[in-house]
Protein backbone atom coordinates (compact mmCIF):
# COMPACT_ATOMS: atom_id res chain seq x y z
CA UNK A 1 0.00 0.00 0.00
CA UNK A 2 1.34 3.72 -0.91
CA UNK A 3 1.61 5.78 1.79
CA UNK A 4 -1.00 8.97 1.41
CA UNK A 5 0.86 12.08 0.87
CA UNK A 6 0.17 15.98 1.00
CA UNK A 7 1.15 17.44 -2.86
CA UNK A 8 4.21 19.60 -2.52
CA UNK A 9 3.54 23.45 -3.57
CA UNK A 10 5.82 23.67 -7.03
CA UNK A 11 6.35 20.02 -7.44
CA UNK A 12 4.85 18.49 -10.36
CA UNK A 13 2.89 15.83 -9.94
CA UNK A 14 0.57 12.93 -12.33
CA UNK A 15 -3.07 12.80 -12.57
CA UNK A 16 -4.29 9.65 -12.43
CA UNK A 17 -8.23 8.72 -13.06
CA UNK A 18 -9.76 5.68 -12.66
CA UNK A 19 -13.11 3.56 -13.34
CA UNK A 20 -15.03 2.63 -10.41
CA UNK A 21 -13.86 -1.26 -11.54
CA UNK A 22 -10.18 -0.30 -10.74
CA UNK A 23 -9.40 0.06 -14.58
CA UNK A 24 -7.12 3.30 -15.66
CA UNK A 25 -9.42 5.79 -17.44
CA UNK A 26 -6.83 8.81 -18.08
CA UNK A 27 -3.96 10.08 -17.19
CA UNK A 28 -2.15 13.49 -17.46
CA UNK A 29 1.43 13.72 -17.40
CA UNK A 30 2.58 16.48 -15.19
CA UNK A 31 0.49 19.23 -12.83
CA UNK A 32 2.38 21.72 -11.42
CA UNK A 33 1.67 21.87 -7.58
CA UNK A 34 0.26 25.40 -6.42
CA UNK A 35 -1.68 24.61 -3.24
CA UNK A 36 -1.46 21.56 -1.31
CA UNK A 37 -3.07 21.17 2.07
CA UNK A 38 -4.79 17.84 3.58
CA UNK A 39 -7.96 18.97 2.27
CA UNK A 40 -7.59 20.76 -1.25
CA UNK A 41 -5.43 20.43 -4.09
CA UNK A 42 -4.88 23.43 -6.78
CA UNK A 43 -2.55 22.64 -9.84
CA UNK A 44 -1.89 24.04 -13.44
CA UNK A 45 -0.93 22.85 -16.32
CA UNK A 46 -0.63 23.72 -20.27
CA UNK A 47 0.26 21.92 -23.33
CA UNK A 48 -0.07 18.39 -21.11
CA UNK A 49 0.23 14.90 -22.44
CA UNK A 50 -2.85 13.40 -21.47
CA UNK A 51 -3.21 9.58 -22.25
CA UNK A 52 -6.39 7.62 -22.74
CA UNK A 53 -7.12 3.98 -21.51
CA UNK A 54 -7.21 3.10 -25.14
CA UNK A 55 -3.87 4.14 -25.56
CA UNK A 56 -4.50 7.48 -27.30
CA UNK A 57 -2.60 10.35 -26.52
CA UNK A 58 -3.26 14.43 -26.84
CA UNK A 59 -1.88 17.27 -25.70
CA UNK A 60 -4.21 19.78 -23.70
CA UNK A 61 -4.31 23.23 -25.95
CA UNK A 62 -4.73 25.71 -23.09
CA UNK A 63 -3.68 26.50 -19.76
CA UNK A 64 -5.88 25.09 -16.81
CA UNK A 65 -6.00 25.06 -12.93
CA UNK A 66 -7.53 21.82 -11.61
CA UNK A 67 -9.23 21.99 -8.17
CA UNK A 68 -10.04 18.83 -5.77
CA UNK A 69 -11.20 18.77 -2.43
CA UNK A 70 -11.05 15.76 -0.06
CA UNK A 71 -15.15 16.17 1.17
CA UNK A 72 -16.57 16.47 -2.13
CA UNK A 73 -17.47 14.23 -4.98
CA UNK A 74 -15.83 16.05 -7.46
CA UNK A 75 -12.78 17.89 -9.25
CA UNK A 76 -13.20 21.17 -11.55
CA UNK A 77 -10.82 22.08 -14.52
CA UNK A 78 -10.73 25.51 -14.88
CA UNK A 79 -9.70 26.06 -18.77
CA UNK A 80 -8.71 29.54 -19.80
CA UNK A 81 -9.46 30.14 -23.63
CA UNK A 82 -9.84 33.50 -25.50
CA UNK A 83 -13.65 34.19 -25.10
CA UNK A 84 -13.04 33.21 -21.46
CA UNK A 85 -13.01 30.25 -18.81
CA UNK A 86 -14.71 27.83 -19.29
CA UNK A 87 -15.29 24.76 -16.70
CA UNK A 88 -15.68 20.50 -16.76
CA UNK A 89 -16.49 19.04 -13.53
CA UNK A 90 -16.38 15.67 -13.26
CA UNK A 91 -18.47 13.45 -10.74
CA UNK A 92 -16.27 11.70 -9.19
CA UNK A 93 -14.53 10.35 -5.52
CA UNK A 94 -12.66 12.45 -3.39
CA UNK A 95 -8.83 12.36 -4.70
CA UNK A 96 -5.80 10.54 -2.96
CA UNK A 97 -2.62 11.76 -3.54
CA UNK A 98 0.27 9.48 -3.16
CA UNK A 99 4.18 10.21 -4.33
CA UNK A 100 2.67 8.99 -7.67
CA UNK A 101 -0.01 10.97 -8.77
CA UNK A 102 -2.92 12.55 -7.93
CA UNK A 103 -6.06 9.95 -8.41
CA UNK A 104 -9.73 9.71 -7.93
CA UNK A 105 -11.95 7.38 -9.73
CA UNK A 106 -13.90 9.16 -12.40
CA UNK A 107 -18.21 8.90 -11.98
CA UNK A 108 -19.20 9.67 -16.03
CA UNK A 109 -21.02 12.55 -14.98
CA UNK A 110 -19.78 16.01 -15.98
CA UNK A 111 -20.68 19.67 -15.51
CA UNK A 112 -19.39 21.80 -18.50
CA UNK A 113 -20.06 26.01 -17.65
CA UNK A 114 -19.68 28.41 -20.30
CA UNK A 115 -18.32 31.58 -19.70
CA UNK A 116 -21.91 33.43 -19.25
CA UNK A 117 -22.30 31.10 -15.97
CA UNK A 118 -24.52 28.93 -18.15
CA UNK A 119 -23.95 24.55 -17.19
CA UNK A 120 -25.08 21.46 -18.28
CA UNK A 121 -25.03 18.39 -17.21
CA UNK A 122 -23.53 15.59 -19.03
CA UNK A 123 -23.15 12.23 -20.00
CA UNK A 124 -25.84 10.76 -18.24
CA UNK A 125 -26.19 7.58 -20.65
CA UNK A 126 -23.07 6.82 -19.61
CA UNK A 127 -23.49 6.79 -16.24
CA UNK A 128 -26.58 4.55 -16.47
CA UNK A 129 -24.66 2.52 -18.65
CA UNK A 130 -21.23 2.32 -16.14
CA UNK A 131 -23.67 2.42 -12.92
CA UNK A 132 -25.34 -0.96 -14.37
CA UNK A 133 -22.09 -2.57 -16.07
CA UNK A 134 -19.73 -1.74 -12.97
CA UNK A 135 -22.72 -2.35 -9.88
CA UNK A 136 -22.73 1.46 -8.55
CA UNK A 137 -23.99 0.75 -5.12
CA UNK A 138 -27.42 2.67 -4.33
CA UNK A 139 -24.98 4.52 -1.82
CA UNK A 140 -22.91 5.69 -4.43
CA UNK A 141 -25.66 6.85 -6.71
CA UNK A 142 -27.15 9.11 -3.60
CA UNK A 143 -23.56 10.43 -2.98
CA UNK A 144 -23.16 11.40 -6.57
CA UNK A 145 -26.69 12.64 -7.31
CA UNK A 146 -26.43 14.73 -3.98
CA UNK A 147 -23.01 15.86 -5.20
CA UNK A 148 -24.50 16.89 -8.63
CA UNK A 149 -26.92 19.57 -6.69
CA UNK A 150 -23.97 20.75 -4.45
CA UNK A 151 -21.97 21.70 -7.13
CA UNK A 152 -24.61 23.44 -9.40
CA UNK A 153 -25.30 25.43 -5.98
CA UNK A 154 -21.26 26.07 -6.16
CA UNK A 155 -21.73 27.21 -9.57
CA UNK A 156 -24.96 29.27 -9.16
CA UNK A 157 -23.45 31.11 -6.06
CA UNK A 158 -19.62 31.17 -7.74
CA UNK A 159 -18.19 29.65 -5.01
CA UNK A 160 -14.64 27.65 -4.48
CA UNK A 161 -13.40 27.36 -8.27
CA UNK A 162 -15.84 29.42 -9.45
CA UNK A 163 -15.11 32.47 -7.33
CA UNK A 164 -13.82 35.52 -9.88
CA UNK A 165 -11.00 36.11 -7.41
CA UNK A 166 -10.06 32.58 -7.42
CA UNK A 167 -9.70 32.36 -11.72
CA UNK A 168 -7.41 35.41 -11.24
CA UNK A 169 -5.16 34.30 -7.72
CA UNK A 170 -4.68 31.12 -9.47
CA UNK A 171 -3.89 32.15 -12.97
CA UNK A 172 -1.49 34.35 -11.69
CA UNK A 173 0.19 32.03 -9.53
CA UNK A 174 0.60 29.41 -12.10
CA UNK A 175 1.59 31.86 -14.85
CA UNK A 176 4.48 33.25 -12.10
CA UNK A 177 5.41 29.47 -12.06
CA UNK A 178 6.31 29.51 -15.99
Amino acid sequence: MVQESIPVEGSKMRIQSYKHDGSIHRVWSETTILKGTDHVVIGGNNRTLVTESDGRKWVTREPAIVYFHKEFWFNVICMFREDGVYYYCNLSSPYVADEEAIKYIDYDLDIKVYPDGKYHLLDEDEYKLHRNRMNYSNDIDKILRHNVDELQQWIERKKGPFAPDFIKVWQQRFNNEH
